[in-house]
């Protein structure tokens, strides 16, 4: 018996609306998700549906193919399942037939285990089983403020014996339209590379075994109308909230069904469910616009209600490993610290090698007590140097690693993941993974962490996850263990933040290897490159930036002459490309110029002036037509005012390169554009600036976004940085 009622649920929110179809006894199918329809009756929604419905087609099964949010086989779809697993090779094609569907609020257990969230605009829960199976099915479907949707599934095995789960791969439809795909891939030091390709009949998948997010992950996976622009088409994006292994899947089938979809990619064995045990499925977020700008626009607004978001702003970050590396000395650190305080750092992080034998990257990871030899009157000095000078001081960790040369591998080898307890993986960097699913290792690694913050005034700690997990399983079992190890991570996050609520925590991994919204529940921050070269992060934090907003993507000012790819910048192009970001410094300033050290604090000082803006408007990119011209901004959101960056990436193959437009302000109002110093006085490739750069120029909100100014003719390499305030003189 079933005590749902027939029901079409049609929600609106910020420009989006979905419908839902929970006719019937199957899961539920989402029919619309798009741009907002607007005010529907019931008789027309009724109507939406019938006009949803595919007429029977020679060589297909008698009864109509109904695709839910899991599609089955066992209700005619022949693509990819939404769910596999087996009992002993038996029980593999479910049935869910729903049993109970409710609006309202979160149940008590989904609200503890989403305390940093927001509430939802609208929210739907189905219960459904396959009694014959031993199965149920908890899937969950919420639609933000923002205009966000999101959903997941939850499996409880209810029948006598064990269930293997195999996949759990929840989807969103697309329509026939959306004919193009874009999704990122990169590798360490280029990461976020955008890659486009035809949405065509089959299946597109992207797999991710390492672990973590992933160097290469997609943050997004788009699909959108042909040609699909920051500014221009129709889009619609994917995001997964997971933080280890997972899959990414567009597919599209000879019946006309398209959907994207993505889930958790379970290793062997990691989801054996005992009778009573279930499993929960990350969150799968779901955005769409008119135009990748709007799509972004929907996480941003998002994130920045979350209680995990930072409240304050962001601190100016001086980060000691390209100016000192493994050199510990507390005179050179606290010369460091003075030439930081005086440009106007407010945030100083000793870098990699204050603990254990870490004189290298060979020993001692995985002993996180204050070394001896490097600091024999401990970390105190340094720490009351910095605070000293008005600074917060912060610290590099990266718990979830050890080298075999380490007390505690030497203690407890068993700790150390493997898929085989007679041998170990093969190193990275000379490290392995320590086991946190064991309950001994995670509670020591709890202890060590809990100490450092006690007993030093440590505000910052830059969590760093230096290698992909080969072979990551349990020695004590031999099954694969990535699912319990990300688990753990997240869980000695959550108690080290409950204890030093104070202490912030950057995710760091290989540069930015874990960026996705599971791990920003728990960090107010992304590493998002180990690289520091200019012209590569122009890229890196473009693509980063769709999914989280600038003050959560950390931005560093490196040397002259870049440490990973031996290019050399000018500082205005280092410094103006950090500038949008939570900006920092990865260089020695002790050894820098004193010409250069104050162009920096002129730098700083004006991010300081503008972060209020950059960290809490609406983010734009441009559609140049010009592909080594590239602009970007910031918009308050009233409108008021709004910072551009003119890029030369490379050489135009016209000069000078045209009028560019500037995205995002509103078009009735009238703005005083003006260029923004030091931003404003980069050395150009030609003798003469645009007639209006020296004096600016006033213009409406319509005529910029859609005509635009004339662009400086920088040299390659270089930057521009552009300012508009809404004239007050207009009215508006």
């Amino acid at each position: 018996m079933s005590d749902v009622e027939p029901a079409l649920v049609y929600w609106r929110t910020s420009g989006v609306c979905v419908l839902i179809d929970c006719h019937g006894h199957g899961l539920p199918r989402i029919l619309y998700w798009g741009a907002d329809l607007g005010d529907l009756a019931d008789e027309d929604l009724a109507s939406m549906a019938l006009a949803a419905v595919p007429q029977r087609v020679p060589a297909q099964t008698d009864d109509l193919v109904e695709v839910s949010i899991l599609p089955e086989q066992s209700r005619g779809w022949m693509g990819t399942p939404g769910l596999t697993g087996h009992r002993d090779g038996g029980a593999w094609s479910p049935r869910f037939v729903t049993r109970h569907l409710e609006h309202g609020q979160p149940s008590a257990a989904a609200q503890s285990s989403a305390a940093a969230e927001p509430p939802p605009a609208h929210r739907l829960s189905v219960m459904a089983g396959d009694p014959s199976l031993g199965l149920d099915c908890l899937w969950e479907l919420e639609m933000t403020p923002s205009g966000l949707i999101r959903q997941r599934a939850t499996i409880t095995n209810t029948g006598a014996d064990g269930f293997h789960l195999d996949r759990l791969l929840p989807s969103f439809p697309v329509p026939a339209q959306a004919t193009e795909l874009l999704d990122l891939t990169g590798r360490h030091l280029r990461e976020r590379s955008p890659q486009r390709s035809p949405f065509t009949i089959g299946s597109h998948t992207r797999e991710n075994r390492r672990g973590r997010t992933g160097l290469d992950a997609s943050l997004l996976f788009f699909a959108g109308t042909p040609g699909f622009g920051f500014e221009s088409g129709e889009v619609w994006a994917i995001h997964l909230a997971w933080s280890g292994n997972h899959r990414l899947v567009a597919e599209r089938d000879n019946t006309g069904v398209s959907w994207i979809g993505g889930g958790e990619l379970l290793m062997p064995g990691e989801a054996r469910l005992a009778r009573g045990e279930s499993y929960a499925g990350p969150w799968l977020y779901g955005s769409f616009g008119r135009g990748i700008n709007e799509l972004t626009g929907r996480f941003h607004s998002y994130l920045r209600v979350r209680a995990s978001h930072p409240g304050s702003p962001r601190p100016v970050t001086l980060n000691t490993w390209e100016a000192v590396y493994f050199d510990h000395d507390l005179g050179r650190l606290s010369a460091l610290a003075d030439a930081a305080a005086a440009v106007g750092v407010e945030r100083f992080v000793l870098d990699d090698g204050w603990f254990g034998g870490r004189r290298s990257q060979t020993a001692g990871l995985g002993d996180w007590v204050v070394s001896p030899e490097a600091w024999p009157q401990g970390l105190s000095p340094l720490i009351d140097h910095v605070t000293g000078l008005g600074m917060e001081f912060g610290i590099w960790v990266e718990p979830e690693m050890v080298n075999v040369d380490s007390d505690v591998v030497r203690a407890h080898p068993d700790w150390v993941m493997t898929a085989d307890a007679h041998r170990l993986p093969m190193t990275v960097r000379g490290q392995q993974a320590l086991n946190l699913a064991i309950p001994e290792a995670y509670e020591h690694v709890l202890g060590q962490l809990d100490a450092l913050l006690r007993d030093h005034d440590i505000r910052y700690l830059k969590w760093d996850h230096n290698r992909d997990l080969h072979e990551a399983g349990d020695s004590r079992t031999g099954r694969p263990s990535v699912h319990a190890q990300t688990l753990a991570t997240y869980a000695l996050m959550d108690a080290l933040r409950r204890r030093h609520p104070n202490a912030e925590i950057e995710s760091c991994s290989s540069g930015g290897g874990r960026v996705d919204l599971a791990i920003l529940e728990r960090t107010q921050r992304v590493w998002a490159s180990d690289c520091i070269d200019a012209l590569e992060r122009q890229q890196i934090q473009r693509w980063t930036a769709t999914l989280i907003p600038w003050e959560l993507i950390g931005c560093h000012v490196g040397s002259e002459v870049a440490h990973t790819t031996g290019r050399q910048h000018t500082l205005d192009f280092r410094a103006g490309t950090a500038f949008f970001g939570h900006f920092g410094i990865e260089w020695d300033l002790s050894r820098a110029s004193q010409a250069d050290l104050t162009r920096l604090a002129a730098w700083i000082t004006a991010h300081k002036r503008l972060r209020g803006l950059l960290h809490t408007g609406r983010v734009v990119v441009g559609d140049h037509p010009d592909p080594a011209l590239w602009v970007h901004g910031v918009v308050a959101h009233d409108g008021s005012e709004a910072v551009y960056s003119f890029t030369q990436v490379a050489t135009s193959v016209a000069s000078p390169a045209g009028r560019v437009r500037l995205p995002g302000l509103d078009p009735h109002a009238t703005y005083d554009v003006l260029p923004l110093s030091p931003g404003g006085d980069t050395p150009a490739a030609d003798l003469s600036s645009p007639p209006w750069w020296s004096t600016g120029i006033r213009l409406k909100g319509s005529v910029l976004g859609s005509m635009g100014v004339q662009a400086p003719n920088p040299f390659p390499e270089s930057l521009v940085l552009l300012v508009a305030t809404r004239f007050r003189g207009d009215g508006t």
